[in-house]
């Protein structure tokens, strides 16, 4: 594997599972170099992480100032993105420029509009002339139809399918395997489950899950299937 050569120093926020990921992301496929970690005081429980020193949030601008090194917050979906939002929104109070990570194995096109704290992982296919917004992750094996907007802290998981005109409003989930149909609106802070098909606009907060698989009993076994 050809590392590319480093090039900016960042900070990473957490010493979880994601940040964990995240790390290993921009160590082997980036031009970013990350120098610490940091967390907030109450969750420190060490003080080396993959050799490299964590710092508590509090203080982290005195030690790492923002006029010297950038920063990458790459945590959950927890209270749908709530968390992220606000660490997302102190890190830029106290200075820091947030980076965008975009896996060299995502399949993008030229003109994405894209903010910034944003992590998108391997074997996503964005279409051209999606707009995504800040702080939003795409985990592994999406698919971002064309002239869809995602806002502000959203969280899509695996192997999901946006359509086309799809208008994702700020701080939505959405689970494994989701389907979301051409033209419609997500509304803000929306839950959509795993497997889910969503073919109508939803409502605010809204929570959406199946349809589970259902048998089809007057068949009776897949032998008796006419065509497959």
């Amino acid at each position: 594997m050809n590392v590319p050569k480093k090039e900016e120093k960042i900070v990473l926020f957490g010493i979880g599972q994601i940040a964990e990921l995240a790390y290993s992301y921009l160590n082997y496929d980036s031009s970013y170099e990350v120098i610490a970690f940091t967390v907030d005081k109450e969750w420190m429980s060490t003080k080396i992480f993959h050799e490299l020193p964590v710092i508590t949030f509090e203080e982290i601008e005195t030690i790492y100032p923002p006029n010297q090194f950038k920063m990458f917050i790459p945590i959950s979906y927890r209270n749908v993105n709530k968390l992220r939002a606000e660490k997302y929104y102190q890190a830029k109070d106290k200075g820091y420029k947030l980076i965008t990570y975009i896996c060299s194995k995502a399949i993008i096109w030229p003109g994405l509009k894209i903010g910034d704290n944003c992590f998108i992982f391997e074997n996503n296919v964005i279409q051209p002339y999606v707009e995504i917004g800040n702080n939003v992750i795409l985990w592994s094996g999406n698919h971002i139809g064309h002239h869809t907007i995602i806002k502000d802290h959203c969280f899509i998981s695996s192997h999901v399918v946006i359509s086309g005109s799809v208008i994702v409003e700020p701080r939505c989930f959405f689970g494994v395997n989701s389907t979301i149909r051409d033209n419609i609106k997500i509304a803000k802070e929306c839950v959509i489950g795993a497997g889910a098909i969503i073919s109508k606009d939803t409502i605010e907060k809204g929570v959406y899950y199946g349809p589970g698989a259902n048998i089809l009993k007057k068949l009776g076994s897949s032998e008796n299937l006419k065509k497959i």
